[in-house]
């Protein structure tokens, strides 16, 4: 059997006006993951990471000793939330006044858990649209294609010799619908599942044979309290 590990970057910069970056606290995360994964005897034969630089970032920080060199892996981006917000928001607040209310309510706020809140219910609305294929733009990828292209990654990933295994560091909706695919659970699963991704955390399957399984999600045993975190 092998094994592929799906590990969540560290803490980026969501409210910044560079949001591809890793923040203090998700360097210390990103080390953090790697440092317990060799700890616990993980000696992967492949390590993967999406093309965004937190991802890459991460991929390099949790780097240990004997692991082989870290690998470009473009098609574990994350979905473009920047491009949502910048380019589909606006659309469906011209189109849904209750969306429109949600966006003023997230520029209310400049900051701390009442900000999250707001920001995380505009996300959800946001998200479900353009899932839904009813919002869309030429600049933004089309949720269809997000899909395809995480599930192509995957299908690539099992392919890999028997007793392989694979560390991915991506983002919360490609863990969230790599779950969903493994599981053959509806679309919709994918997003709850990605609203509660941690970053850092570790997803396992087991892999084999033709079959996938899903062993643990979200794990973040290996992270003290105060690395903690969602965004």
């Amino acid at each position: 059997m092998s094994e592929l590990i799906l590990i969540r970057h560290g803490q980026a910069t969501p409210f910044e006006a560079d949001t591809d970056r890793l923040s203090p606290l998700g360097e210390q995360q990103a080390r953090t993951v790697g440092e317990a994964l060799h700890a616990a005897g993980v000696r992967p034969t492949h390590v993967l990471h999406g093309s965004l630089v937190r991802q890459l970032r991460s991929a390099q920080l949790a780097h240990q000793p004997g692991w082989p060199g870290a690998t470009p892996e473009p098609r574990l981006a994350e979905f473009d939330g920047d491009g949502l917000a910048a380019h589909l928001a606006p659309i469906l607040a011209g189109r849904d006044p209750a969306f429109s209310a949600l966006a003023a309510g997230v520029n209310a706020h400049t900051g701390g858990p009442e900000r999250n809140r707001a920001f995380q219910t505009y996300l959800e609305a946001l998200a479900a649209a353009w899932q839904a294929g009813t919002l869309t733009d030429s600049r933004v990828e089309p949720w269809a294609v997000f899909r395809a292209r995480v599930q192509a990654a995957l299908a690539d990933m099992l392919r890999l010799s028997s007793g392989s295994t694979v560390l991915a560091f991506t983002s919360g909706g490609v863990i969230g619908l790599t779950v969903a695919l493994t599981l053959d659970a509806p679309d919709a699963s994918a997003l709850a599942l990605n609203w509660r991704v941690k970053n850092a955390s570790v997803t396992r399957l087991t892999f084999g044979g033709g079959r996938v399984s899903l062993d643990t999600f979200n794990e973040t045993h290996h992270l003290p309290p105060h690395l903690h975190s969602w965004r």
